[in-house]
């Protein structure tokens, strides 16, 4: 065997594995935006895992172009997805079911590439006068083309996946995994009928029909742009329910403000009961004292002190709307067993309107209960900054946050952050009307909200 002999036939067996490599570099592309918050190394075991369960197969024989040696790597995949992060199966499920439709309908696309190529050169004049050396590199040139076709689709599809799937951390449920997987199959069943009957009859005839070999290509084009305009269609369904739920939250923090507003009317008739009762306070003291009834003119002084105290409320911030919704969070803190301490004011005169304060207030308040554990507490105060109006609270908080990264916010998981989704978004678009933004951050065991409102000069 000549040396040129012997490298092209290294070539060959080092190319499965160099198509191994970048298809597992491929898989990791697909998968980090819907885990971040986990770091690149924990990523990057997915396509390892991949890479290195293939080239084990290899070894031991398998072809890695086989259905079954990809369908084995994805699965290895698929369970270091799941050990990495333990969320969401049904979303893990369906990426490995698109990864593997999008691999084997790139190769086909690239195999139709490849056999018109080698056809066409194997019968041309010059090819046939060539000795062994240069049919091997005619064999190495053309299977690397099919590589570099193969894997730039792949990379075009899951650009495309990745662009229209818009809620990458919203859950699946399993009927939307069905639902989903209904063009993936259909794809994949449509790919094995014509492969099997194209190979049969370019075993039988020994030659290729390119008329049925294009309709072949359209067809795999159209099951890739199916794929991805049906997880688009999701994407719009899912932003509708977005919408909707939005809606209905917004629609319950109205009423929570109204039903505030009742308290408040009824708090301002508890004062003026007490203050067209004062003058007739003030003489019985008057009288007391007069009689010399010092003891019981303190009682009733202290009686009257303690009517007044539960009139105005515990909480003065400034404004009787948010000392109302200040009150019901500490209320429902302390039924929890949680502290709740308070240093918050209204900014008055500075044009932000007491409702947008009160859909802050409630969203961060009801996250903090929600989220904080007995014994601990909740820390809300508030402070101007030249022309800023900063709110934070801050409470007790021993999990891990984990970000999405479109939004910037931590990630809702049902098991430990419920309702730190909606209520964070909620809160950053009444900072925007008022040219702010939020912070949101874990510092010595405690997570920290910082809402940023601009005001008027």
């Amino acid at each position: 065997m000549t040396d040129n002999e012997l490298f092209f036939g290294r070539v060959m067996q080092l190319l499965p594995a160099l198509e191994q490599i970048l298809q597992g570099y491929c898989l990791c592309r697909l998968m980090k935006p819907f885990m971040d918050g986990y770091g690149r190394k924990r990523v990057w075991c997915i396509g390892t895992a991949y890479f290195l369960t293939m080239l084990l197969l290899y070894a031991t024989g398998y072809h890695p172009g086989s259905s079954t040696a990809v369908g084995a790597g994805i699965f290895a995949a698929l369970i270091v997805m799941c050990r990495v992060d333990r969320r969401n199966y049904e979303q893990k499920i369906f990426l490995s079911m698109t990864f593997y439709s999008l691999c084997w309908l790139a190769s086909a696309i690239a195999e139709i590439l490849y056999d018109i190529l080698y056809d066409f050169a194997i019968h041309t004049d010059y090819m046939t006068q060539q000795d062994a050396e240069t049919w091997g590199a005619l064999y190495v040139a053309i299977s690397s083309l099919y590589v570099l076709v193969k894997i730039p689709i792949i990379l075009a599809g899951i650009r495309c996946v990745l662009k229209v799937y818009v809620y990458k951390s919203a859950n699946m449920t399993k009927k939307e995994l069905c639902m989903l997987s209904a063009p993936l199959v259909m794809g994949m069943a449509g790919f094995e009928t014509i492969h099997y009957y194209r190979n049969f009859y370019i075993f039988e005839t020994g030659n290729n029909i390119n008329a049925y070999d294009a309709r072949s290509v359209f067809y795999y084009i159209v099951s890739i742009a199916v794929i991805v305009v049906v997880i688009g269609l999701y994407q719009n369904i899912r932003a509708n329910q977005e919408e909707k739920l939005r809606n209905e939250l917004l629609a319950a923090q109205i009423d929570n403000i109204r039903r505030h507003i009742g308290q408040v009317e009824l708090l301002y008739q508890n004062i003026r009961g007490i203050r067209h009762d004062m003058a007739n306070h003030i003489l019985t003291l008057e009288r007391l004292y007069a009689g010399n009834k010092t003891s019981e003119a303190r009682e009733y002084g202290t009686n009257l002190k303690a009517a007044l105290s539960g009139a105005a409320g515990e909480i003065r911030s400034g404004n009787p709307v948010t000392d109302v919704i200040l009150l019901e969070w500490k209320r429902e803190a302390q039924e929890k067993e949680i502290q709740f301490c308070s240093e918050f004011y209204y900014p008055t005169g500075s044009g932000i309107n007491a409702f947008d304060i009160s859909v802050i207030l409630n969203n961060a308040l009801q996250n903090a209960v929600e989220n904080t554990g007995k014994n601990d507490d909740i820390y809300i105060h508030s402070y101007r900054r030249n022309h800023a109006y900063m709110i934070e609270v801050s409470n007790g908080f021993s999990g891990k946050l984990h970000w999405d990264s479109e939004s910037g916010l931590p990630v809702t998981s049902k098991a430990k952050m419920e309702g730190h989704g909606y209520g964070l978004s909620n809160i950053r678009r009444v900072a925007a009307k008022y040219t702010g933004d939020i912070a949101v951050d874990i510092k010595d065991g405690r997570f920290c909200l910082c809402v940023m409102l601009m005001m008027e000069v």
